[in-house]
């Protein structure tokens, strides 16, 4: 169903909050059909968001070590993978 959510076991560093919270709110978004709140909407997403990216914590620690790496970096790190690269590159 969310195709867009990245795999975030295995990752090496390990998951941050930041990347873990982005996750639970895309689902949040997929699964409510919302895509930005509004005074309505508000609570309800943030209460979920919180609910699911602490499920995902335990989720994260309670599953063994993954015997190879996700197939691609989260969002957050291909942004920060593409900055080294192009401060790499001469000229």
């Amino acid at each position: 169903m969310c195709r867009n959510i990245t795999t975030l076991r295995g990752l090496d560093p390990a998951a941050t909050d930041v990347e873990i919270e982005a996750a639970a709110r895309q689902y949040v978004r997929k699964v409510g059909g919302v895509q930005t709140t509004s005074p309505r909407t508000e609570e309800a997403v943030e209460r979920a968001v919180a609910a699911i990216a602490e499920a995902t914590r335990v989720l994260l620690a309670e599953l063994p070590e993954r015997r190879q790496p996700p197939p691609t970096l989260p969002p957050l790190r291909r942004r920060e993978a593409a900055a080294r690269a192009a401060a790499q590159t001469p000229g």
